[in-house]
């Protein structure tokens, strides 16, 4: 059995040593800049089951090869100096599939949500196509549901923080990036806190141009009136109300997001070393190695082996409705 590489911590995150050379997947692009190729470097993925299916998981590999949680093994933050960390792509921009981490399955492939039996897309909300964003989470989090938020008066929501990355290209499902934080969005959702990172990708022809939120209200005019309409409005065609907001729906900058992000992050750590009650959620890691929930390379590869990888030709994603809530 391959040795497991000793922990580093770095900053809030915990990571595995990494190899000198990290070789990039076969037919896989990193990107431009020295940030792209070394998220690409680190983390593939591969998929089991046929894509809008119920049986679709996507899981994730390290360099080595070896399978690990998106949710527990990859660090939160690139480095301890920079505002860099690592956001897990799950949802394309301009898509409706909602694409998330299986936060209570183990390992935490990134799925197709489903509600009594069917799968999940969001809707075509007029003037906008599905996600307005590449719309993800940052790994190493958790919006603990027992404990009350001093800053909206909810509990949180009991997923990893999400993310709003706003930059030009449209990134691919499972994709791993560097992004910068910009700024944040207290979503209220049926009593729960939901954060929303703004954030941006660090390899972003425009990145150097953003540094707070106030910088994506004068490079990118309307964004954020339109994220602030998307996330209001987008469960009202399933016949729920409009979504509330702290703060009235005000953005907070940098700084203020940069404190939520830790102390996710510290409930994040408390739920790893069993020391909270995570109800159903896994917590199984292969390189957080002081957890109690930690396994081996060859369990984890057992837990995919399980999961079945013959395609089902009959699935395909569901058919375009627009719904227009002018007033």
């Amino acid at each position: 059995m391959r040795a497991l590489l000793p922990l580093l911590r770095t900053g809030w995150g915990w990571r595995a040593g990494a190899p000198a050379a990290a070789r990039l997947p076969r037919g896989k692009s990193a990107g431009p800049g020295p940030h792209g190729a070394m998220a690409q470097a680190f983390y593939r993925t591969e998929e089991r089951g046929q894509l809008y299916s119920p049986d679709y998981r996507l899981f994730f590999k390290n360099v080595a090869g070896h399978y690990i949680s998106p949710f527990h093994d990859i660090p939160l933050k690139v480095d301890s100096t920079e505002n860099l960390f690592n956001m897990v792509v799950e949802v394309p921009r301009w898509t409706n599939a909602k694409m998330e981490i299986a936060t209570k399955e183990p390992l935490n492939p990134i799925k197709q949500d489903t509600k009594n039996g069917k799968l999940r897309y969001v809707a075509n909300i007029f003037p906008h196509k599905g996600y307005i964003w590449n719309y993800g989470a940052l790994p190493q989090t958790w919006e603990d549901p027992h404990q009350k938020d001093k800053s909206t008066d909810c509990c949180g929501d009991n997923d990893p923080i999400d993310v709003c990355e706003i930059g030009s290209k449209v990134l691919s499902c499972g994709e791993v990036i560097h992004v910068k934080i910009l700024g944040i969005l207290a979503l209220i959702d049926q009593g729960e806190t939901d954060w929303k990172i703004i954030a941006i990708n660090v390899n972003d022809p425009e990145a150097s141009k953003f540094h707070d939120i106030d910088d994506v209200k004068k490079y990118k005019p309307g964004y954020l009136e339109a994220t602030l309409n998307w996330f209001r409005f987008y469960k009202v065609p399933e016949g729920k109300p409009e979504n509330q907001f702290a703060f009235n729906g005000e953005f907070r900058n940098k700084a203020f997001a940069l404190e939520v992000i830790k102390c996710t992050h510290e409930c994040w750590r408390t739920l790893l070393m069993k020391r909270c009650d995570g109800g159903a959620i896994s917590c199984t890691n292969v390189q957080v190695c002081d957890s109690p929930f930690h396994c081996t390379q060859e369990e984890a590869r057992s837990i995919v082996e399980l999961v079945s990888s013959s395609p089902d030709k009959g699935s395909k994603e569901e058919e375009q409705v627009w719904h227009f809530l002018g007033k």
